[in-house]
């Protein structure tokens, strides 16, 4: 069972921002940047690729709105999307504000916010939902 799986099973607590049948969208902990969102199919698979066909075309479906959620909450040109799937072995989609493609680049120190700052990074984002 990945962290991801225990995420969505409430077994560890996060900041949703939101979740249908198939998905489960929440904060990154170790950010990027404020605004950086996880987007991961319930179904735990490992790599993109072996995703069923039918829940990889409805994944882009449910993150555009978080996307265009992120894009207004957050000073941004755009909400970048990046694929690795290194870090989990559990298939997931990072979304977050960035200027320019320096900024979605995994080797940049990761942020260290409080609860309290992810709690009001999340209703920003929730806001525009």
């Amino acid at each position: 069972m990945s962290i991801f799986t225990k995420i969505i099973a409430g077994e560890i607590p996060s900041f949703k921002i939101a979740e249908d049948n198939d998905f489960y969208a929440f904060l990154d902990i170790f950010p990027l940047k404020e605004g950086h969102v996880l987007v991961v199919p319930k179904k735990e698979t490992d790599k993109i690729w072996d995703v069923d066909a039918d829940i990889l075309s409805k994944w882009l479906n449910f993150a555009k709105p978080i996307a265009l959620a992120i894009e207004k909450a957050f000073p941004c040109n755009r909400c970048g999307m990046s694929v690795i799937g290194i870090e989990v072995p559990h298939a997931h989609m990072h979304l977050l504000p960035i200027n320019n493609a320096d900024d979605i680049n995994f080797t940049n120190e990761k942020l260290k916010l409080s609860n309290e700052e992810l709690k009001m990074v999340q209703e920003k984002i929730l806001a525009h939902l």
